[in-house]
């Protein structure tokens, strides 16, 4: 019985299938606006939008821009990072669909992901904030940050 060559596409899609992802969990085909800490920082200090920092309490306890809200989007946990899964119900707790939010988080990723899941969810007016916190300390923009204990 002679053997049949699969052509040799078929067998790199038979290989990779399982490196795809999962039906349903695609990214968002939804643009995300962006805009850079200068311009984010523009736009929030002129009272016209609002900053919401997706990252973890934890990291929000040791800096964050002034007057944000923290909602987490991921949990760092011991099995590893995991969404919260009640992010978008806790986000509409604190803005309307129609406010204008900035969103940030360390370097731009969680922010650009929460982003997208906003706009999907109808939120109209939100930006992503490219850089994070990160490139908001570098700019030497303003952050709000704990007091050391020896400094009271």
């Amino acid at each position: 019985m002679a053997m049949m060559r699969l052509p040799s596409v078929l067998v790199i899609y038979i290989l990779a299938a399982p490196l795809l992802p999962a039906r349903g969990s695609e990214p968002s085909s939804t643009p995300v606006p962006s805009v850079d800490v200068t311009a984010a920082s523009h736009l929030v200090s002129s009272g016209g939008h609002r900053y919401l920092d997706v990252r973890t309490e934890e990291e929000f306890k040791k800096g964050h821009v002034e007057n944000s809200l923290n909602v987490p989007f991921l949990f760092f946990t011991p099995q590893g990072k995991e969404k919260n899964t009640k992010f978008v119900e806790q986000v509409a707790l604190h803005y309307y669909k129609e406010d204008n939010i900035i969103v940030g988080c360390l370097s731009g990723v969680r922010s650009e992901l929460a982003s997208a899941d906003l706009i999907a969810a109808g939120f109209k007016n939100v930006k992503n904030m490219e850089g994070g916190y990160t490139a908001w300390v570098e700019n030497g923009l303003v952050v709000n940050k704990p007091q050391a204990n020896d400094e009271l």
